[in-house]
């Protein structure tokens, strides 16, 4: 039975790579086999197919019953006395005969007709098994090795060599990769496109730092502490609001470790995103309040009907509050569902803000050269004449002009 140990080992070199367990190997290897059966005799019942789990050999007996000389109406399933005496003198009238079918009794288009049909239902199982793996697994953190890099996806091989990926809008901007590279990543949706499965992961999702957290903090995956809501700004910040059901464990103690030790990790995996634990509260002001850590509140005024907070801060807290890139004051309303706008409790005369502020909007060596003549702040450079910043620096006029621009827009 070389030929059926050949199909046999076709599948087992699937099975090897692909991980197709041993009990599906054989009821595909019965059914391939009774489809040839079919095929040939039209009727599979009168026959056995016996599949070894240990060896792979594959063994086919046809069942007949003894039936009297001249009443055999389908030898398929009948055969008559002299007939069955040929092959054992010793039957009877109405015993059953076990005969062996051979591979030879199918022909070789019929085997390799069969090989082909093994292959295609492993490949299809295969397809079933990775989606039904990964259908469970949504919202699981995975690590793999890059190894494909196109322009607008990178495709990831997990440690069974499934295909996934992750598209360049669910990476940090910061992400950078090359082949051979390892990386963890959250499973976002799995999804069947013309019968292939797709899993796409994602670094970007408020679910992937959540699992973060819940493989650093074992109070977390304890339920000691519960994560509450995580937004982010994917990069750049993020804040997390956690709730302890033991009076006894700090929750921002707890995830932030001794000396940081339990977040540093966390940061690094998502390149340097500042984050933000935060104690959380129903008391809507005070969540409000801590939202905006670091920055100082003053005072707050809720409208329930718009959802908007009026936050009033001292004028040295304004720019803490609304952080660089506006990120600190969009991540604090996400998080808390509302709208903040922020107000300066001070006079427009003592409010000032240093350069430093606006290095998101002006180049460092430029703040750097203000600096070096004395001028720190955005009133300090506003209340110097062009033609003195001109002499007294290496700026050119045009680029005062729309420094000053950016610094006036500030006290608008």
């Amino acid at each position: 039975m070389s030929l059926g140990i050949g199909l046999v080992e076709s599948f087992s070199e699937f099975k090897e790579f692909k991980n197709i367990d041993r009990a599906t190997m054989i009821r595909v290897m019965e059914d391939v086999f009774r489809s040839m059966l079919k095929r040939r005799y039209g009727d599979d019942s009168n026959f056995d197919v016996i599949v070894n789990d240990k060896t792979g050999d594959v063994e086919i007996y046809q069942r007949r019953l003894i039936v009297d000389e001249g009443e055999v109406e389908n030898d398929i399933s009948e055969i008559s006395l002299s007939e069955a005496q040929k092959m054992e003198p010793d039957f009877e009238l109405n015993e059953e005969t076990y005969e062996e079918v051979t591979m030879e009794a199918f022909g070789r288009r019929s085997i390799l007709a069969a090989r082909q049909t093994l292959i295609s239902r492993i490949l299809e199982l295969e397809k079933d098994e990775v989606y039904k793996k990964y259908k469970d697994r949504v919202g699981e953190i995975v690590t793999g090795e890059v190894y494909q890099i196109w322009k607008k996806e990178l495709m990831v091989l997990d440690d069974e060599g499934n295909e996934l990926i992750l598209p360049k809008g669910e990476m940090i901007p910061r992400d950078f990769y090359k082949k051979g590279d390892t990386l963890k990543a959250i499973v976002l949706r799995v999804e069947m496109n013309n019968a292939l499965p797709k899993i796409v992961l994602s670094r970007t999702a408020p679910i992937f730092l959540e699992r973060l957290f819940e493989l650093e903090v074992p109070e977390i995956l304890d339920g000691l502490i519960t994560i509450k809501k995580v937004v982010r700004e994917p990069g750049e910040r993020a804040k997390v609001a956690v709730e302890s059901y033991d009076d006894r464990i700090d929750p921002v103690g707890a995830c932030v470790g001794m000396k940081g030790s339990r977040i540093h990790g966390i940061v690094r995996e998502l390149r340097n995103e500042n984050i933000d634990v935060i104690n959380y509260t129903t008391n809507t002001q005070l969540f409000i309040t801590r939202a905006l850590n670091p920055a100082k509140v003053s005072s707050i005024n809720i409208d329930e009907t718009t959802k908007r907070v009026a936050v009033y801060l001292p004028s040295d807290q304004v720019s803490l509050a609304i952080g660089k890139g506006g990120f600190n004051i969009k991540l604090a309303g996400k998080l808390a569902g509302y709208e903040i706008d922020v107000y300066r409790e001070d006079s427009e005369d003592e409010y000032d803000v240093d350069l430093e502020e606006f290095n998101d909007e002006i180049d460092e060596w430029i703040i750097e050269e203000l600096k070096a003549i004395g001028l720190d702040t955005a009133k300090s450079v506003l209340s110097t004449s062009n033609e003195d910043l001109v002499r007294r620096t290496e700026l050119e006029e045009e680029t005062i002009v729309e420094i000053k621009k950016i610094l006036e827009a500030e006290f608008s």
